[in-house]
């Protein structure tokens, strides 16, 4: 979902160099992350650019990681695979430059080197491994533009495969001022695999209660540093599960970008959605437009990864963004000023 051949096989500069670019060159951001693999190709169009050519695909990277601290074999293998579609769209768009980048799975695993010196060889797409920071700095530089207008500080976060950023910033400046983040080591793959599960529906409240503690314990510290005095708190999601949870509460029965990046929530509706799935058997949320079977048993984990940053930030409304690291690449390359 949307919830280097001809390329620099090396981490590129993240602003042109002198001059402006020209609106017929084409740039390419790729984000590898724990659940997903997506790719967008853009050219420069007034202050923004016009998307050229796009690709996502659920590689689950990181499956198995938490138990095994590697990247497993079948999960490399289909990464390689959506790579090599990526790699493939690189050469027929032209792209004059492009960044790749990877996040939790690759920081975590053993073995996250041996699997991006292989990527480069068999599809020629160089892999930059960031920090969990950069990617915070890179969602929100992807997707501020949707936050709600307002004085105070705002949340912006990002529901991971293997990790959530939080990301508290100041928006009375062009480009948005980073206040503070934190970056909690559990997103929808490695809460499930840690956490999720249970028989019955008692067992199911039982597993979302677990979750629901242990994201709230990794978010404590960033939760004893953020402002108490806020007169109106804004919330802006980037991720798989907040668009997911979107599409559900516009029960939509295809998921349509169109209409859910850029969807603002009452807070309490998606808190109802979230207990609603959590109680769900996984056969039951399969049924579920925009959710399917891919979906079914990672999106609980997300459900309970939100509802855990509504308590820290009692926003009374929730933005949805369809947009985020690859976004915040792009604007990079073309030149715009880091948050």
């Amino acid at each position: 979902m949307p919830y280097r051949q001809g390329v620099p096989a090396r981490p590129v500069a993240t602003r042109p160099s002198r001059g402006r670019w020209s609106d017929a060159q084409a740039f390419a951001a790729l984000d590898l992350g724990t659940n997903n693999c997506r790719l967008l190709i853009a050219r420069p169009n007034g202050g923004g650019f016009a998307v050229v050519d796009a690709f996502s695909r659920i590689v689950r990277l990181g499956e198995g990681l938490a138990a095994t601290g590697q990247l497993s074999d079948a999960a490399i293998e289909r990464t390689i695979a959506a790579l090599r579609v990526c790699s493939d769209k690189l050469k027929r768009r032209n792209v004059t430059l492009a960044r790749s980048v990877a996040t939790e799975a690759c920081r975590r695993a053993t073995n996250g080197a041996a699997f991006i010196a292989r990527a480069l060889e068999e599809t020629g797409i160089h892999l930059d491994v960031i920090s969990a920071e950069e990617e915070a700095r890179l969602a929100v530089l992807g997707c501020h533009a949707l936050i709600e207008p307002g004085n105070d500080p705002a949340l912006v976060f990002d529901i991971g495969g293997g990790s959530t950023e939080l990301v508290l910033i100041d928006t009375s400046t062009p480009v948005p001022t980073v206040l503070d983040w934190h970056s909690a080591p559990w997103g929808v793959v490695s809460l499930t695999e840690h956490a999720g599960g249970g028989e019955g529906e008692a067992g199911r409240r039982e597993a979302y209660t677990r979750m629901r503690r242990i994201v709230a314990d990794s978010f404590a510290d960033f939760a004893s540093r953020l402002p108490r005095q806020v007169e109106r708190p804004r919330l802006l999601g980037t991720s798989g599960t907040v668009t997911t949870l979107g599409s559900v509460y516009l029960g939509l029965s295809h998921y349509d970008r169109s209409v859910v990046d850029g969807l603002v929530v009452p807070a309490a509706a998606m808190r109802k959605i979230s207990a609603d799935l959590s109680h769900m058997a996984i056969e039951d949320r399969a049924k579920l437009p925009c959710i399917g079977h891919e979906r079914a048993d990672l999106v609980v984990a997300g459900c309970a990864i939100l509802e855990t940053i509504m308590d820290l930030w009692p926003a009374e409304r929730l933005g949805i963004a369809d947009r985020g690291i690859r976004e915040g690449i792009l604007r990079r390359l073309m030149g715009a000023q880091k948050p």
